[in-house]
């Protein structure tokens, strides 16, 4: 087996790559390298053109029935009724079109080089350059703030620290080294003389060699394998897809029925039994419910991009609604991703600085301003326009000094550093020297304990004496305190010397130090996040924290954000990614309902985690901003990438991506799901009734030798009530108490909720109110001659049918509710649509030349009185049906 780049030592790892360790690649090597192995880039997903998302809009049970109606229609000189189909069927293919397109300019505009440019040495000196123009054998300099450009292996190294979290999940920066590393097969983390691309430099210094570039790179062959990993069907989607199935045999049965019926008791004409058919084929078929669907869900993307949720595939919208398990990252999207200073020790004293401010005191204390000079001089960090570059624990230490005691600047001029010991992980210690009056001052930050036993001094109140054994007992015990609320401590000392040794030694400088303090840093949680957890738990959510941190850590924040609670079993409620490993699958099938936080875990064990809860039949929303994330964004349900922190990878995979990087989000972003699914299962209700309406009444008027309502009339009712009326309900706000309810499930459907009984009765008794209306226009007819008398009556059956489905449209807001509360009439959309519908549904009878067009007859006022009446009915029938629900069986 060929070793591997850390396996190997950098001379002969140059020699192999025909490269020189000092000069590097000749312009000429690059050129011919480039032109072999292509640019440093990941290679993109091809894109769909427009021509193909607009045929793909087609690939749908449901639009497939419409084209084959349309089809027949056309064949049987029902050019109108086929143009009114196509015309429908073309709207809804040209909102789906709009909408992925909307979305994939969304994630363009998030999306942004990794790195620009890179620092190589190329024919022996220093240049910059596209880092898309690396090649194999290229040299890179490294330094804090940098993104690594390309996967390397470290030749030089100086006190380099880089953030890994996007392959490791680890937020932790890894130290690295140059030297030669053993062992076959090391986890990533663990090939410490090696830097990936697209891991930012958060200390130090490098230089490292070109080892694989784009694909070849370890995020390349974690894109890759991408490919074949496939994606999760929403809810939405097999809901629809079960919905279609469904229609499709209940259309094929009536329609035959229909014909066979027809044909033995009425001995019609083939081609009027063909066209009774197509009439009750139309009339099943809810022709607005694809642009409907498509509609509401467009404008629930639109309703979240505002609140900074950016949707990349509609479907994703209404899955949130019924999201069980949210599994989130805690850095960046529990927390603020800034190490920020929390408290402080002086004195032996502990201060929290979110209950007071020391520096307002009405006299400061001096060992305060002390610490703060000591805070700023022994740090590295680098303050540029846009911000602090550097170790975060050191730019948290600059951003205290900033918050509190702007003057630390006038330190930093008048004591520039002259000399430093570099920290390094056995001493645990750092140090910088700098002058002050006419001789210099050590600066001394590190662990406690290893501060602790250095001092032989401790400042206090201003004032030097020599430390106790008190005092030492005082200040570990505060550590361990501080420790176990998993906050970061650090100790800051100082000594003066008399001048700058030409090489300073840690053994003579780093001794008989005067202690001043110690501070304690966490990288808070969000302050709106507590908030969105509980509201979460109140909707049956359950969060789950998934971090690469210690669990000491990660049990602390968890419990700040209400995620853990004291009534959680610590031991079964906290696990790591090495009791991940170690448990048995079916042990870890019924353990996961217990885990609340898993800590040290790799984004790779995010799969397992989704799957798991996935097998116990719950929706999984998962978040990932990291390379390896991408496999368990498509594996859950629903995928939610970082808009800020995420990579291009995680971004494609994702079905949301999030561009404030924020879980509040995610919260708000449920509740829209919510709403989506409930506007989206009225409109089915609406659309439902209606049509099992059309086709129960077209069914019994062939059963009774009545003329039938002809295709046209059926899709004039359905172009008119199943358009402006149905849209407008998706715009209908959310209902009270919508995120006190629990989680529908994977086994709900669009007819779950006391939804498909509403449809049959509703249906059911439009179905009766219009043949009763055509049955007494037939018994007390106004007018003589049998054509006569059955026009009128189909006239007033047509306009009944139409203008009830209208009215029926109020019903459908609420199952069990009733309709005429405070918020009656709050959506003036859906108000204006009703309007517009009803004067559009009367039009065809008022203006005559339309007469003809529909096959109806001009209606007298005691006609319309009684085509008023009976639809109007609808609403008073329905109100009492839902009373009696709400007081004699309980129904919400």
């Amino acid at each position: 087996m060929s070793k591997q780049p850390y396996q190997i030592d950098v001379a002969d790892l140059t020699s192999q790559l025909e490269t020189n360790d000092q000069t590097g690649l000749t312009a000429e090597q690059v050129q011919d390298r480039l032109a072999e192995y292509g640019p440093n880039a990941l290679v993109a997903k091809k894109k769909k053109t427009l021509l193909q998302k607009f045929i793909d809009q087609f690939k749908d049970l449901m639009i497939g029935i419409l084209l084959a109606a349309a089809l027949v229609a056309a064949f049987t000189g029902e050019q109108t009724d086929a143009a009114f189909i196509l015309a429908i069927v073309i709207i809804n293919a040209v909102f789906g079109v709009f909408q992925e397109s909307k979305a994939e300019g969304a994630i363009e505009a998030l999306k942004a080089l990794a790195t620009p440019k890179a620092r190589v040495i190329r024919d022996g000196r220093d240049q910059e350059v596209l880092a898309t123009d690396l090649v194999s054998g290229d040299l890179v300099h490294l330094e804090a703030g940098d993104v690594v450009p390309a996967d390397l292996r470290l030749a030089s190294v100086a006190n380099l620290q880089v953030e890994e979290s996007t392959l490791t999940g680890e937020s932790v920066p890894v130290e690295k080294t140059a030297a030669v590393l053993t062992g076959d097969n090391l986890p990533l983390g663990d090939q410490a003389n090696l830097a990936f691309m697209n891991s930012n430099v958060t200390y130090g210094r490098a230089t490292g060699v070109v080892t694989g570039t784009g694909m070849k790179t370890q995020v390349g062959l974690i894109a890759e394998s991408l490919q074949s990993t496939d994606e999760t069907k929403t809810p939405l989607q097999e809901n629809l897809k079960q919905l279609g199935k469904i229609l499709t045999y209940l259309i094929l049965a009536i329609a035959t029925l229909t014909f066979v019926v027809g044909y033995f008791t009425q001995n019609a004409k083939i081609i009027d039994l063909i066209l009774t058919s197509i009439s009750l084929a139309v009339a099943a078929i809810p022709e607005g419910l694809p642009a409907i669907v498509t509609v509401t869900l467009a404008l629930g993307t639109a309703r979240m991009a505002k609140k900074a949720a950016l949707v990349r595939k509609l479907p994703a919208v209404e899955t949130l609604g019924s999201t069980d398990i949210i599994g989130s990252d805690k850095t960046g999207t529990l927390t603020q991703n800034k190490m920020t200073v929390e408290k402080l020790v002086l004195d032996g004293q502990i201060i929290d600085l979110k209950q007071e401010n020391p520096f307002e005191a009405e006299q400061v204390n001096p060992d305060l301003l002390k610490l703060a000079d000591v805070l700023a001089l022994n740090n590295d960090t680098k303050e540029i326009d846009d911000g602090l570059v550097g170790d975060p624990t050191e730019t948290a230490l600059i951003a205290f000094n900033q918050k509190y005691r702007p003057a630390y600047k006038d330190t930093l001029a008048k004591m520039p550093r002259v000399s430093e010991i570099p920290f390094d992980s056995e001493r645990k210690l750092m140090t910088t020297i700098h002058p002050v009056d006419s001789a210099y001052e050590a600066t001394v930050k590190g662990a406690p304990d290893s501060i602790l036993a250095r001092v032989s001094q401790v400042l206090d109140h201003g004032q030097i004496r020599p430390v106790t054994d008190a005092d030492l007992a005082k200040y570990q015990e505060i550590n361990a305190e501080l420790a176990d609320q998993a906050l970061r401590v650090l100790a800051f000392a100082y000594k003066d010397l008399a001048a700058v040794p030409e090489n300073p030694q840690a053994d003579e400088i780093e001794k008989g130090l005067i202690l001043v303090g110690l501070i304690a840093m966490i990288d808070p949680e969000r302050p709106e996040v507590k908030g969105a957890v509980a509201e979460a738990k109140k909707a049956g959510i359950q969060p789950i924290m998934i971090t690469g941190d210690h669990p000491k850590t990660a049990a602390a924040i968890a419990g700040r954000l209400g995620i853990l609670t004291d009534e959680d079993d610590r031991d079964r409620a906290v696990m790591t990614g090495a009791q991940l490993d170690e448990m048995p699958e079916e042990e870890f099938k019924d353990r996961v309902k217990d885990v609340r936080v898993y800590a040290r875990v790799a984004p790779a064990h995010k799969v397992k985690i989704v799957q798991a809860w996935q097998n116990k039949g719950k929706v999984v929303a998962m978040t990932g901003d990291g390379v390896n994330d991408a496999p368990a964004l498509k594996t859950a349900d629903i995928g939610v990438a970082m808009g800020i922190t995420g990579t291009e990878v995680s971004k494609e995979a994702a079905d949301m991506v999030l561009a404030d990087d924020n879980f509040s989000t995610i919260v708000a972003a449920v509740k829209e799901g919510r709403k989506v699914f409930a506007n989206i299962q009225k409109a089915l209700q609406y659309l439902l009734a209606s049509n099992l309406a059309e086709v129960i009444a077209i069914f019994m008027m062939t059963l009774l030798g009545w003329q039938v309502l002809a295709p046209v009339m059926i899709l004039w009712i359905n172009l008119v009530t199943d358009t402006l009326p149905a849209i407008a309900l998706g715009l209908e706000p959310a209902q009270k108490g919508v995120m006190s309810q629990k989680p529908r499930g994977k086994t709900a459907n669009f007819l779950s909720a006391g939804v498909g009984p509403a449809i049959i009765w509703q249906g059911t008794l439009q179905a009766l109110i219009v043949l009763g209306v055509y049955g007494m226009a037939l018994a007390f007819p106004e007018h003589q001659g049998y054509d006569l008398i059955h026009g009128d009556a189909l006239t007033m059956a047509f306009m009944t049918l139409g203008l009830m489905q209208m009215f029926n449209a109020i019903n459908v807001k609420s199952v069990y509710q009733s309709e005429f509360g405070p918020q009656a009439f709050a959506n003036k959309f859906f108000n204006w649509a009703l309007v517009f519908s009803l004067f559009a549904m009367m039009a065809v009878v008022f203006i005559k030349p339309l007469n003809p067009i529909f096959h109806v007859t001009y209606l007298d006022s005691h006609q319309w009185l009684t085509v008023v009446l009976a639809a109007f009915s609808i609403i008073v029938i329905v109100e009492l049906v839902k009373w009696v629900q709400r007081h004699f069986y309980k129904k919400g």
